[in-house]
Parts: C-alpha cells; sequence; structure tokens
C-alpha cells in the first residue's frame, strides 16, 4: 500500500501554499515565450495603485484572471498575463504630503526635484507590496515582465503619445471648466467625478433692475458663485421677459451692474425661467459666455475660499461665504425665499470633497475624432461586452464626451512635455527641451509644470506593456490582447479611453472581449467603505482558510456583471470542499499499492458503475471546457462541486468499496484506474479555480504520463471511448431509487444500522431488472436487508412505509424499521413540547404590550419561530397518523 502515513491527514494551507507557489515560480511556469511556437493568449492585469493594500474587489479581479489564464495555459496556448502597478499621481502624492508633514517638511521645502526623489524612494518601499499579496492569491502572472507606468519604456510611450496628438491638433490648451478638488488641489476629469445625493436649498433671490423699474426673481444652489455672475439670461422665445432683454441689473452685494440676456440654454418650464451666469464657476455658463463675449470672473481661491474679487467676503470658506451671503440678502430684503432641494453633487473619486466647478487653464485631449471609431468597435461586436447589457453604459459615456481635461497639478507623474519660451511665451512639445525658439529663436525656456492624469499612460497599458512604441516580438505575438477583466466602475475611466488608444495608435483594438465582474459587497448587500467599517481584509481570510476556500467563496455562485455578497458561509462550504477531496484522495491511496501506476493503454473490466461515472466525467470536461469559453466561471465551479462532493465521493467511492475489500485483482485494479483517472482529471479542471489544494492532490495520484506540475499538464478532452449513455440512465434510475429510500428512512429517524427488506413496484420490467442487477449497492447504501419485486401494489403491508421515486415504488414494512410502540410515544412526547412551546411564542405575539414596545427585528424573530413550530406540529401529526393506521 501507499505510504498514507507520510502524507498529512489534512491539507494545512498555512504550510504548503507559499512553498507550492514558490516551486511554481523557480520553475518559471508563468512565463511565456515569443518564440515557443503555440497559439497566443493574453490578459493585462489592471494595474493596482501602488498605494494599494489588497482588496476584496482585487481579490475577485485577480482570481477570474487567473481562471482564465490557467485554463488557456493547461489548453496549450502561450498565455501571458501581463502585471503591473499604476503610479495613481493623486493618491500617492497624498500619501507622501502626509508622510512627509509629519516629519515638518512641506513640498516647497524640498522643491520639485527633491520630491521626487523622496517619492522614488517611498514607491520602493511601498510599491511591491501589493505584488506581495497577489502572489499569496495564488496570481499566475509572467512576474519577470512586471510593468509600471513610470517606469522607462511606459514613460517613453506617453511622451510618443502626447506629442503625436498635439501635432495631430488633438491635444490643446485653453481655458474652459474643469471639475477642480479643493482638497488634492488639482484639476480631476468627468470620470473622476462621483456623484452623491446631498440635501440643498434652492435660494430664490431678487435682482433689481439698474433703472428701477422692478427685478427679475431667480433660483440657485450656490448663492456664493453670484459674486462672479456676468449677467442673467432668459430663452428669447418665454414671453414673460422679452421687454426685459438687453436691460441691466444691479448684483446683489456688488452694486456691479449686469445685463439681461436671450439665450437657449435656459429652460422655460424650470424654476422661474430666469438663470444667473457665472461662466468662470459652471460648465453650462461658460459656454453661454462664449456665446455672448461675457466677462469671466473666478471668485474663488484653489483651495474654494473667496479671493480679492469677492470684495468683503475675501478669505472666507466657500460655505462660510455661501451663509453670510444669504444672511446678507436676508437683511437687503432681496432673499424672498429658500425651498429644500435633495440633489446630485459631484465629489472627488480620491477624497470625497465636493468638487468646484471653475474656470482654468489646462490641457485637453479633443474626444469627439477619437470617440467615433470606438463606439463603432463595440457597435459593430468587434469588441464584446459580457454581459452585453454594459454596452449601454459605455455608448452613453462615449456619445456624450466631452473634451478630456489631461493636465494635473501635481508633481508625481509624467510631466506634461512642452516647453515655453521665456521670451516670446511660444509653446514646443517634444521629448525633450528644444535648442532654439522656432518663434523668436530664443534659447531659453520654461517646462509646464503640470503632471498628466493618471489614466493618460494606463489608457495605453495594453500596448505600451508589451513594448511600443518599439516593435517587439512580444507586441507581435500578444496583441491584440484577449480578455480584458474588470469591473463596471471603470468602464468610463479606463475601458472606453483603452478602446479609442489602441484604435489610434495601433489600429486595432486593444481585447476582443471586456469580461465585466461586479463589486463584492457585504453578506447584508451594503458597499464596502471604511465609513462602515465593513471591510473585508483578504489576507486574514487566506491566513485563516487558505487562498484556495478564499477564491471558491468569490467565484461560486458568481455571474459576469453582477454584484456579490460575501458570506462566510461559502469560506466554510470552501474549506470543507478541500477537506472531502483531501479525505478523498487518502482513501484513494490507502489502498492504492506504493510502486503502481495506471495507464490508459492497460485493459480494464469496467462494470456499471465504472462506466457511469467515467461517462459523467467525460459529460463534465465537455461542459467545463464550455463554460470557461463563455466566462460562466461559476456555473462551471458549481459543476465541479456537485461532480466530485456527490457523483465521484458520495456515490463512486461508496459503490467502490466492495470490489476493493472483496474484488479480484482485475478488478481491484479497474477500481483503483477510475479512482485515479476521474481524480486526477476532476483536478486539473478544478485546477483553475483553487490552484495549491489541486496542485498537491494531483502529484500524489497514480497517474501514468503525469506532468511534473498540474499547472503544465494538458487540459482533459472529451473521449469517445467514456461516452456510455446506456450505463448513465440506468446508473441515474438506481441511484434516484436509493434516495427515495434514503429520505424516508431520514424522516423517521431510522438510524443506518437498522435494516429493512424492500418491496419494488417498479413501472416497469427494465427498472426492475435495474435494481436486481444493483440489489448489492442497494443493501450497501441504503441499508436494505433484501429486496423483492413484484408487479403491483398487490399484498403490500399495510403498515409499509412507501418510497416513491421516477421509476416505481419501493414499499419498507414499517416494523422492521422502528418499534411502533415506542415511536408512537416518542411523537406524542414531542407533540406535547411543541404545543408548549408554540403556546408560549403566541402568548408573546397577542401581547399587546410585547408588540407595542420590543424591536422589529425581535418581533420577527418570534413570528419565524412560530411559524416553525406550526410546521412540526403538522409533521408529527401527520407521522402519528400513519402510524396509528
Amino acid at each position: 500500500m501507499a505510504n498514507i502515513d507520510a502524507i498529512e491527514k489534512a491539507f494545512e494551507p498555512s504550510k504548503k501554499e507559499s512553498e507550492i507557489y514558490q516551486s511554481w515560480e523557480k520553475k518559471n511556469y508563468f512565463h511565456a515565450q515569443e518564440n515557443d511556437g503555440k497559439p497566443p493568449f493574453s490578459i493585462v492585469m489592471p494595474p493596482p495603485n501602488i498605494t494599494g493594500q489588497l482588496h476584496m474587489g482585487h481579490a475577485l479581479d485577480n482570481t477570474i484572471q487567473d481562471v482564465l489564464t490557467r485554463f488557456k495555459r493547461m489548453q496549450g496556448y502561450s498565455a501571458l498575463w501581463m502585471p503591473g502597478t499604476d503610479h495613481a499621481a493623486i493618491a500617492t502624492e497624498a500619501k507622501i504630503v502626509e508622510s512627509m508633514k509629519k516629519d515638518g517638511i512641506t513640498k516647497d521645502d524640498l522643491g520639485r526635484e527633491g520630491f521626487l526623489i523622496r517619492a522614488w524612494e517611498w514607491k520602493k518601499q511601498y510599491g511591491g507590496r501589493i505584488v506581495e499579496q497577489l502572489k499569496r492569491l495564488g496570481s499566475s502572472c509572467d512576474w519577470e515582465r512586471e510593468r509600471f507606468t513610470m517606469d522607462e519604456g511606459l514613460s517613453e510611450a506617453v511622451l510618443e503619445v502626447f506629442i503625436r496628438l498635439y501635432n495631430e491638433g488633438l491635444i490643446y490648451k485653453g481655458e474652459r471648466i474643469i471639475n477642480w478638488c479643493p482638497h488634492c488641489l488639482t484639476s480631476i476629469s468627468d470620470a473622476e467625478v462621483e456623484y452623491e445625493e446631498q440635501n440643498g436649498s434652492f435660494w430664490h433671490i431678487r435682482y433689481p433692475l439698474a433703472d428701477g423699474s422692478g427685478s427679475l426673481e431667480l433660483a440657485t444652489t450656490r448663492p456664493e458663485t453670484l459674486l462672479g455672475d456676468t449677467a442673467v439670461a432668459v430663452h428669447p422665445k418665454d414671453e414673460r421677459y422679452k421687454a426685459f432683454i438687453g436691460k441691466m441689473v444691479t448684483l446683489p452685494l456688488t452694486g456691479r451692474e449686469i445685463p439681461v440676456i436671450a439665450d437657449e440654454y435656459v429652460e422655460m418650464d424650470f424654476g422661474t425661467g430666469v438663470v444667473k451666469i457665472t461662466p468662470a464657476h459652471d460648465p453650462n455658463d461658460f459656454e453661454v459666455g462664449l456665446r455672448h463675449d461675457l466677462p469671466v470672473l473666478c471668485v474663488m481661491t484653489p483651495d474654494a475660499h473667496m479671493n480679492e474679487l469677492s470684495g468683503v467676503y475675501e478669505g472666507l470658506e466657500r460655505y462660510a461665504a455661501r451663509k453670510r451671503i444669504v444672511s446678507d440678502l436676508e437683511d437687503l430684503g432681496l432673499l424672498i425665499k429658500v425651498e429644500p432641494h435633495r440633489h446630485d453633487v459631484g465629489t472627488c473619486y480620491r477624497c470625497g470633497t465636493t468638487v468646484e466647478p471653475r474656470v482654468s487653464l489646462q490641457w485637453f485631449v479633443s474626444m469627439k475624432k477619437l470617440a467615433e471609431p470606438a463606439i463603432q468597435a463595440v457597435r459593430d461586436n468587434d469588441i464584446s461586452f459580457v454581459p452585453d447589457r454594459f454596452n449601454k453604459m459605455y455608448f452613453n459615456w462615449m456619445e456624450n464626451i466631452r473634451d478630456w481635461c489631461i493636465s494635473r497639478q501635481l508633481w508625481w507623474g509624467h510631466q506634461i512635455p512642452a516647453y515655453y519660451c521665456d521670451a516670446c511665451g511660444e509653446i514646443v512639445v517634444g521629448k525633450s527641451c528644444p535648442d532654439i525658439c522656432p518663434k523668436c529663436k530664443g534659447t531659453d525656456f520654461t517646462r509646464d509644470e503640470d503632471t498628466l492624469d493618471t489614466w493618460f499612460s494606463s489608457a495605453l497599458w495594453p500596448f505600451s506593456t508589451l513594448g511600443w512604441p518599439q516593435n517587439t516580438a512580444a507586441l507581435d505575438k500578444w496583441y491584440p490582447t484577449d480578455v480584458l477583466v474588470t469591473g463596471y466602475d471603470i468602464i468610463t475611466f479606463w475601458v472606453s479611453r483603452m478602446i479609442f488608444s489602441g484604435l489610434h495608435f495601433k489600429e486595432k483594438r486593444p481585447f476582443e472581449t471586456v469580461l465585466i465582474h461586479g463589486l463584492v459587497r457585504d453578506s447584508q448587500g451594503r458597499k464596502m467603505s471604511k465609513s462602515l467599517g465593513n471591510g473585508i481584509d483578504p489576507l486574514e481570510i487566506i491566513d485563516t482558510y487558505g487562498a484556495d476556500a478564499l477564491r471558491y467563496s468569490l467565484l461560486t455562485g458568481n455571474s459576469p456583471g453582477n454584484d456579490l455578497r460575501f458570506q462566510e458561509e461559502k469560506l466554510e462550504a470552501g474549506r470543507n470542499f478541500v477537506n472531502k477531496l483531501w479525505n478523498a484522495m487518502r482513501f484513494v491511496l490507502l489502498n492504492t499499492e506504493e510502486d503502481v501506476s495506471f495507464s490508459d493503454s492497460d485493459e480494464y473490466l469496467f462494470k456499471a458503475e465504472d462506466k457511469w461515472i467515467l461517462s459523467r466525467f467525460d459529460s463534465l470536461v465537455g461542459e467545463v471546457t464550455a463554460n470557461l469559453d463563455r466566462f460562466e466561471i461559476g456555473i462551471a465551479l458549481s459543476k465541479l462541486y456537485s461532480f466530485l462532493w456527490e457523483e465521484y465521493c458520495d456515490w463512486y467511492i461508496e459503490m467502490s468499496k466492495a470490489r476493493l475489500y472483496d474484488g479480484e485483482k482485475d478488478e481491484k485494479a479497474t477500481v483503483l484506474y477510475v479512482l485515479h483517472k476521474v481524480l486526477s482529471g476532476a483536478m486539473q479542471l478544478l485546477h483553475p479555480f483553487m490552484p495549491f489544494m489541486t496542485e498537491e492532490i494531483y502529484g500524489y495520484l497514480k497517474v501514468a504520463d503525469k506532468k511534473e506540475s498540474i499547472m503544465i499538464s494538458d487540459w482533459p478532452k472529451r473521449n469517445a471511448s467514456y461516452h456510455f449513455p446506456e450505463e448513465e440512465r440506468k446508473m441515474s434510475v438506481l441511484m434516484d431509487g436509493i434516495r427515495s429510500i434514503r429520505n424516508v428512512r431520514t424522516s423517521m429517524n431510522v438510524p443506518p444500522s437498522k435494516k429493512a427488506a424492500a418491496i419494488l413496484v417498479p413501472k416497469d420490467s427494465i427498472t426492475g431488472e435495474i435494481f436486481s442487477d444493483g440489489e448489492a449497492f442497494l443493501e450497501r447504501l441504503s441499508s436494505v436487508s433484501g429486496l423483492s419485486v413484484q408487479k403491483d401494489n398487490e399484498n403490500i403491508p399495510s403498515t409499509a412505509v412507501a418510497a416513491v421515486f421516477d421509476g416505481g415504488s419501493f414499499y419498507l414494512p414499517m416494523e422492521d424499521l422502528i418499534d411502533l410502540e415506542k415511536e408512537k410515544a416518542r411523537l406524542s412526547k414531542e407533540l406535547e413540547n411543541i404545543e408548549k412551546e408554540l403556546s408560549r411564542v403566541l402568548g408573546k405575539l397577542e401581547n399587546q404590550e410585547f408588540v407595542s414596545k420590543a424591536p422589529e427585528k425581535v418581533i420577527q424573530a418570534e413570528r419565524d419561530k412560530k411559524e416553525k413550530y406550526e410546521e412540526m406540529l403538522q409533521s408529527i401529526k401527520e407521522r402519528l397518523s400513519s402510524l396509528l393506521g
């Protein structure tokens, strides 16, 4: 026999996972070769921030990618999973500034060069942390090719793209309204603004006409911005206000006169039909201002305090200014009324601060020309979203896209390659500082201080990581990539930008499929957040349960695009699954000689149960392969679980024991071949989902031509010689009948040791033959002491219990199963106890004081008890009735 004592009694993740992963890395299994002659398959990892700590979203995203990569690698593809990290300009700079603050140092103290030295040191210290955490998850990335958005090659790609777009006239610098974060002190793009519902107000304000003939009423949600008003507007067809067009109003609190203009932007049926126009602080107002050549007055500082154009309100923070302005308007009799108003307010996706729209001189990418082919690629299904309902989100964003603000007022990041002539101000864009100004021949230049939006570099990720703009062998082989796995929350941030970048610079789609997953929520369906304190650390879970159990919990029941509720019960189920399979392996090895190996080419004496499990496994191979091809990862895992737990462990292993223990040598060899063959193949199918445990089990099994690692073994294929539909049908009938007997025995609390004869009345003669041939299984698996088959219900004992199934009915004499008098007494006592409990619960629910004062949760618990006791009572009465005849 195999030396079973040398094999641990349980798979211990804390001991084995690190050892297994290091072995994979040492043997270079993750590395894909350009010249290996295999067909290509590639995935680029959504690069986590170097500030990042592995969270449940990362765990889900990377587990899905790992499943697909391992699957394709085993199928014989040159599978490249390209890893990397993102410099995360805003978040990283904020963390560095925060750490400097503790040391009493500011950015200005260090200067740009000194700050960047410190930033790179910070990246070196913390940047690789999340990579090591991803390894603990089992991620089989090609770590030799790991990239960073600010490494030399990717920085070259960024410069190349900026210069090309600038030369094509698609990058320009101009004054526009941008989203400004007063906390991060930088511009952010439209995609980086998150909207949340907030309670606010509509302040109705009277703007007096300058000629003293009356006033106009308008409403605003931001009264502090009225200090920057340069007009009020009405619709040109609004009969109520036609006479006012061209007149002047006196801007409250300032004495400044501004015109009444007509513009179709105004909605006649919204509010009063009069709107204030503040070109420096509202994107729509800015466009109105351009059409009417209005002055642009910015009345706030970058940190959202009122500036020198705000008169007596200078220096006040924006909300403090709002409060004082409203009070002053009320004192002057210019505040008509205040209405409560709940509306969506833009906030910074990084820090949550309310964004301040403000006019600013920034760098932009002109998007219309770039967006059109990117929209068409998805419309033509050249790029597919899975599930396709996310097309709508993509189209909505791309069809309404505005020019992309790409400049950031930060030091950490890719500095914009634009140089200003100190003599004449001419802008020269290039990879290095020019020697001479093309306009005035000056030789002194100052580089633009701003950096590029982080998403500018990550938009190039599918091809920049493969060596572009150089023509590399990696680029030739693995671009376009095959699948992008990501959450729906960054379709606008990242997916859309990669699509238009790939189409524009490579003239090919960046990927064929975008596989969208949902968010990982807590067990109550809430989004995980620091404020709720419901975040879960994947590393703590790995420490407790192991990476396989974590991966199982994230994938089971998961379907593309849908949010996932994280439940501890799934972790327990994952760990139990590992234990079940480990025990199955130990059982198989316990009955296997040490030095044997089972080959497909040997002769075996298959019986019905052998053919059944081989045929079921063959079907499983086809189904799981098809599910993974369709990205139905949760469905595939569910099928593997059901097959291994129920069909292989609970049925076939139990069926095999008689021949293993008492069979002839040839019979035993056949059973062991099937046990090893099916378990080994099933471990290969399960490997992408739960890589560590499957590697260990595979290594112990005695299968000929086994590879040194399951990771590099061949993905199982369908085998026509293992197609036994008739045996599958017969075994299905047999198992259905056994289940029916088991269910009856369980409902009557009959112990397994208590055996009883069974009478079968089959629906046809074939079913009768199946059970006559399978009587040994019936006796072993359902504690039947003997079987008789008859054509009809004649002469069935009146006390017999019926076990009905699709193929007919079994009848079990009750006196063989239980002592009738003892069972009646036991049930009567149980009935009495349940009636007491039900009476107690009813008393509480009928007590008005309890119902009126107790929390709803407590009351509901009592209602649930009432329902449970009533069901139990009904069940006991029915069982007593059957015993009493």
